[in-house]
């Protein structure tokens, strides 16, 4: 490097190398950042979601009535409001997800897959009416065996999440479902020989704990359905256009229909491109369609 493109350098660049102030830095410290559970809009609705005891369970039926009879509640969304979709696989930041995997992990269809996984969904005048509601909701589940540890889980007989996965990558095609999804490896030169070259060679088996991002705020969003169809959501994501395009395809809307506006986050990681309660929100359908759509 010449003296003149040093010169250059130092001249255009004037953020590389610096400390340059955050500028979300004051509203967050303030207190003044808005994240996705902070919005509201007048006559706001609320909305609370009904999630699995079991860890692994089937669904025999999911009786709503007693919930849209208690007053105050404008609606309750289950698995029969989402279109079940095919197999279809999308980019989704560093990866790729599948369609029909986040059509049953919205709201869960022919079975329940972890503790926690979204039964039903309410949306009500206040927070007390849709808690309520919540407890007037009757899931009638059979319950089936589970596993709590990969190698438990990559056994034979061990009980399957689904059916109809089998092991990409291993040749041929194994004939029988299994838990696991896909087999990679990765090389690079001859590794028996460099064995043999080694002075010592250790073996070791590792594994690693299931974990999740840990961002300040929590999955929340606030959605606004207007009578001619046109929806505005705000949620807290690092990727507005991914979750405009995921929430339409799940919902049949054109993607014209929808904006959506990035609240706030405290971090993202790859873990704020996912669509949880968005849908359900967006999905919501009161009997005042002038009242104004949230789920929190």
């Amino acid at each position: 490097m010449n003296d003149m493109t040093q010169t250059h350098l130092e001249r255009e660049l004037k953020i590389v190398g610096t400390r340059p102030e955050r500028p979300d830095g004051v509203d967050k410290v303030t207190g003044r950042a808005l994240f996705g559970a902070d919005k509201s809009l007048p006559n706001m609705l609320v909305g609370r979601v009904l999630r699995s005891p079991h860890a692994h369970a089937k669904i025999i039926s999911i009786d709503t009535s007693k919930a849209e009879a208690l007053k105050g509640v404008k609606a309750v969304v289950t698995r029969e409001d989402f279109e079940d979709l095919p197999s279809e696989f999308v980019p989704n930041g560093e990866m790729v997800v599948n369609f029909k995997d986040i059509t049953r992990n919205i709201m869960a269809r022919e079975k329940v897959l972890y503790i926690g996984h979204t039964v039903a969904a309410v949306a009500a005048l206040d927070a007390e009416i849709a808690e309520k509601a919540l407890q007037l909701i009757d899931v009638q589940y059979e319950i089936l065996p589970h596993v709590l540890e990969i190698s438990e889980a990559e056994k034979p007989d061990a009980p399957l999440l689904h059916e109809d996965m089998f092991t990409i990558g291993v040749d041929p095609t194994p004939k029988n479902a299994s838990n696991i999804a896909k087999r990679v490896e990765f090389g690079f030169g001859d590794v028996e020989a460099g064995f043999k070259e080694a002075d010592l060679v250790i073996e070791r088996e590792f594994n690693t704990k299931p974990v999740h991002q840990g961002y300040i705020e929590p999955h929340a969003c606030l959605a606004s359905v207007s009578e001619d169809g046109q929806a505005e959501l705000w949620c807290s994501t690092q990727g507005p256009f991914v979750v405009r395009n995921f929430c339409t395809k799940l919902l049949g809307m054109n993607r014209s229909q929808l904006r959506v506006t990035a609240s706030e986050i405290g971090g993202g990681f790859g873990g704020k491109t996912v669509v949880y309660l968005e849908p359900l929100a967006l999905h919501v359908e009161d009997k005042d369609s002038s009242l104004k759509r949230s789920l929190k």
